[in-house]
């Protein structure tokens, strides 16, 4: 198979669906993109817009063809679609998580075991120029070994109730990008958390078992020490920041001139370029080389950059995070990884 043959199926046209058609249909190498959603007027109307293939249900984009799945479905539906697609050896790219817990994506993970179907897990972050920089500053050595890491994920504005009460809580839905991206920038493990939350906004997190800010300490498994700082309440802008900290220097990503920062130094002139306003105009970029990395990985010209195991080892993080902050204690990931499900 040439990259031009390839016909790529979206299942979910939601707000990340909706940009990922836009993207698939302007990415060289792409013959064909073919949609389907459960509401299928904003399908249709995707598709008008975009010149993709409207279909009218998963069913029938399954049997559709397709050279590769990108799945942009609500949590639950993830992985049945996961395991249905590679049963039928159509290539898969899904954004995260795999499933809604351990024991799902822990089936996942075992039902794929003996496939040679390649799945890709969606962690953008891995594909971002400053990250993939930062990456490099540590294989290098030229930081020198590393003895801190400093990340953030700060949203502008809460998402809605209703996303709130199935989003699995604030670590598992926006910290897992932290936890992923540390893994992955230092090439070591977590082994140990201690993290806390707070409430000071809207109910409806507090009603929703949930928590609307956040702080984590991690222990890496060289004693590296990373904190994560999470909230859905940063009304000075979108601010995602790494700070990778070395004994010989140190490599910052998300620090430019929309960065919503604001020093008060007399000195430090304001920056006049307007804040990111949220992750899909920050990110635009890497959801683009991310796609067209599934296209490489669909074509079999190279491995999934991301698989669900890596996507597993992020969501442990979460949950001990979950755990420690339920429990106000330090948990290991051993425990996590060996305690089974998490209530």
């Amino acid at each position: 198979m040439t990259a031009t043959d390839l016909r790529i199926g979206l299942a979910g046209t939601g707000r990340i669906g909706a940009a990922h058609a836009e993207t698939l249909t302007t990415l060289p190498g792409v013959g064909s993109v073919v949609v389907a959603d459960a509401d299928t007027a904003r399908a249709r109307a995707i598709a008008a817009k975009v010149g993709a293939e409207y279909l009218p249900d998963v069913e029938t984009l399954l049997a559709a063809g397709l050279s590769g799945l990108v799945i942009a479905t609500a949590t639950d539906s993830h992985p049945e679609l996961i395991t249905r697609a590679v049963d039928l050896g159509i290539p898969v790219f899904c954004e995260k998580p795999v499933a809604a817990d351990i024991a799902g994506t822990l089936a996942v993970i075992d039902h794929l075991a003996t496939s040679p179907v390649p799945v890709q897990i969606g962690f953008q972050r891995r594909f971002d120029a400053g990250y993939r920089a930062a990456r490099a500053a540590v294989e290098s050595g030229t930081l020198g070994w590393l003895h801190t890491l400093r990340a953030t994920t700060l949203d502008p504005a809460p998402p809605p109730a209703e996303y709130i009460a199935r989003s699995g809580g604030l670590f598992r839905d926006c910290g897992v990008h932290d936890f992923d991206i540390i893994r992955w920038v230092t090439g070591r493990e977590v082994v140990e958390v201690y993290a806390t939350g707070a409430n000071r906004g809207d109910e409806f997190f507090r009603a929703a078992g949930d928590i609307d800010t956040a702080a984590a300490c991690l222990t890496l498994d060289d004693d590296t020490l990373a904190t994560v700082s999470l909230t859905r309440y940063n009304g000075a802008g979108y601010d995602v920041r790494l700070e990778v900290l070395g004994s010989r220097g140190n490599a910052v990503v998300g620090l430019d001139e929309r960065a919503p920062l604001h020093s008060v130094e007399p000195a430090y002139p304001p920056s006049t370029s307007p804040a990111y306003p949220d992750f899909m105009e920050r990110f635009h970029p890497a959801y683009t080389a991310e796609l067209a990395a599934f296209l490489e990985v669909a074509a079999g010209t190279r491995p999934s950059p991301c698989t669900p195991a890596d996507a597993l080892a992020a969501f442990y993080i979460a949950e001990a995070c979950a755990r420690s902050r339920r429990e106000a204690r330090p948990v290991t990931l051993h425990e996590v990884r060996t305690g089974g499900k998490i209530p």
